[in-house]
């Protein structure tokens, strides 16, 4: 970095260089846990860490509060400047790329980190109001397939997405990289602690109106192309965990299961690569 940029950075009095890791302002980005961010026993102190800009700016776009930034020093005037200059009253604390790295204990995509404020989730209710196609996630644990079902959910004509207890954060750092920022577009939200799921979940959906569509490997199932899924006027599409899939009880209890035709022999997709199948076809008007 040569003198020109020191100089620019110090002209911004909320940009603060890293001189202790110690620091506790640091302690976001490099000691607390995702569980600890998260912080289920007060949820209204909840925070979670948004990465790249793009990202970051589509999450500030939805409304969502920054509190802190983390950058690597050759993006305060480049990929950052615009977003920075948004927030000039937010703090920015800015080292070069390898101190970043020492500190997070990971690599930064496009250099930049923004700790946010969480917000209250809606209700199931809420967030299905006025809509004709949801997808429901059932235990779905990696992040980087929530992360690619949100991005194939906003993109292929899903309205919301509801997911059970057992799923992995939306918020969390990798899953709403992965997504894009779609987490921050496609409304969504979790069934209730209280309701368990799939008994009281499955009469929620059908008191809200969704006929439920079960994605799994079984023979007598539908096609996914059926003229009498598309004629439905509400459909609510529930995929499963990795590797078991949907619960035995849930396949049971939908409406329709449905299996994906494939060739070759192959006998299953990921599940983030068969939802976006199914949001494509199932999803259409």
């Amino acid at each position: 970095m040569d003198n020109t940029e020191t100089a620019n950075i110090r002209l911004l009095q909320n940009v603060k260089e890293i001189t202790d890791f110690d620091a506790s302002e640091l302690d976001v980005y490099a000691r607390l846990t995702e569980a600890q961010l998260l912080n289920k026993d007060h949820p209204e102190k909840g925070l979670f860490i948004a990465e790249s800009p793009k990202v970051i700016e589509r999450a500030c776009s939805a409304g969502y509060e920054p509190v802190s930034f983390l950058v690597e020093h050759k993006d305060i005037e480049g990929e950052a400047k615009e977003l920075l200059a948004r927030f000039s009253q937010i703090p920015v604390y800015t080292a070069e790329y390898e101190i970043l790295v020492k500190l997070t204990g990971y690599a930064l995509t496009r250099g930049l980190l923004c700790v946010m404020k969480r917000r209250t989730l809606p209700t199931v209710e809420e967030i299905c109001q006025n809509t004709r196609r949801i997808a429901i996630l059932e235990n779905v644990v990696n992040p980087t397939n929530i992360g690619a079902i949100f991005r194939s959910a906003a993109a292929l004509h899903m309205d919301a997405i509801l997911l059970t207890g057992g799923c992995s954060d939306p918020l969390y750092r990798r899953a709403s990289r992965v997504s894009m920022g779609t987490v921050f577009q496609i409304p969504w939200t979790y069934f209730d602690k209280k309701i368990s799921w799939p008994e009281d979940g499955m009469k929620t959906l059908r008191k809200l109106g969704f006929k439920t569509v079960a994605m799994a490997l079984r023979d007598d199932s539908f096609s996914i192309d059926d003229p009498q899924l598309h004629a439905q006027e509400k459909l609510a599409i529930i995929l499963g965990t990795e590797g078991d899939g949907l619960a035995a009880e849930t396949i049971a209890d939908c409406d329709y299961t449905v299996k994906i035709p494939m060739s070759h022999g192959v006998d299953s997709l990921n599940v983030a690569a068969a939802s976006a199948v199914a949001f494509w076809e199932l999803g259409r008007k």
